[in-house]
């Protein structure tokens, strides 16, 4: 699903399946964690008559579409704010706890086509990156970090084997002058990579992931923010993640298991003396369609994982 105007649009990627997965009833309280362009919340928005939904994205551009977009719908709470404070969020409200929560953790294809924002290594632009508009740029990482520091940050986030190469090139280029552009960075790892790992999809695109992640602060805190969602539940309540890499992905899935889990008693005792009982039930993950890949090469690697409180 497609959602243009105002420039701010995006393809959400298991469109269908995210909303049915959070089993919507028409009275109950909602939140769309990563509220975007407002597909999904529309899509929830709709199901509601007498429910409520609270609508969150830390991206002001997105903010103000919301507004306009979702302005129809008298349901609808929009909160400016990043959803790892969902509990304090949920708190000012004075909601104690909620219905179902989605959040999509892609970078919304608004951020990704707007030049001006940085995110893209296709098109010339001021390196930003930013998703909040506010922090620490992506000029200011491949400018000030150190070396050893741009290695950790692509080998770890980008899972880029030629992380020290990388690192050594941005380090020797930025001594002759800064680093300003999308399309400077691209080239300087580009030239850094052997020429057999150039032809491997575009050789920028994990040193990019790396940085976007660590400027936005994206798997800090991912884990325990996927625990205070759950927590934020009512009984039967849902949360529904959507990944885009493995990264994400193993958090989520290390944050569902332990909920999922029962009795921890040894195998040898005859009966259960530790008296834990399983709090949520994981959902199977589901992978988009070879339909939906086709449409959309960016869901080729995205996850629905699902948790619900017992």
């Amino acid at each position: 699903m497609s959602n243009k105007n105002n420039g701010f649009h995006h393809i959400s990627v298991l469109f269908n399946e995210s909303i049915d997965s959070l089993n919507i009833r028409p009275d109950g309280i909602y939140v769309d964690c990563t509220s975007g362009g407002g597909g999904h919340s529309s899509a929830i928005a709709k199901r509601l008559t007498d429910g409520r939904l609270i609508a969150i994205d830390r991206d002001p551009e997105a903010i103000e579409t919301l507004k306009e977009r979702l302005g129809g719908y008298e349901c609808v709470t929009l909160v400016h704010d990043n959803f790892f404070n969902i509990r304090a969020i949920l708190d000012n409200l004075g909601i104690d706890a909620v219905d179902g929560i989605l959040a999509d953790l892609g970078v919304s294809s608004h951020q990704l086509d707007e030049p001006s924002r940085g995110f893209s290594f296709h098109n010339d632009a001021p390196l930003d990156m930013r998703m909040s508009l506010e922090g620490m740029s992506a000029k200011q990482v491949v400018n000030t970090l150190s070396q050893s520091e741009l290695q950790r940050i692509i080998f770890d986030y980008g899972e880029e084997k030629f992380a020290p190469s990388i690192s050594r090139a941005i380090v020797r280029a930025r001594e002759e002058k800064p680093i300003e552009t999308t399309l400077e960075l691209s080239e300087i790892i580009k030239l850094a990579m052997p020429a057999a790992a150039r032809r491997d999809g575009h050789p920028a695109r994990r040193t990019f992931q790396a940085i976007r992640i660590y400027v936005n602060g994206e798997l800090d805190g991912l884990g325990e923010a996927a625990e205070n969602m759950f927590d934020c539940l009512k009984e039967g309540g849902r949360v529904s993640i959507i990944t885009f890499h493995s990264l994400e992905d193993r958090i989520i899935k290390q944050a569902f298991a332990p909920l999922a889990k029962g009795c921890t008693c040894p195998r040898n005792f005859p009966v259960c003396v530790c008296g834990n009982k399983p709090r949520a039930r994981v959902l199977k993950a589901v992978s988009p369609s070879k339909a939906e890949i086709e449409e959309n090469p960016r869901s080729r690697s995205a996850k629905l994982r699902t948790a619900e409180r017992l």
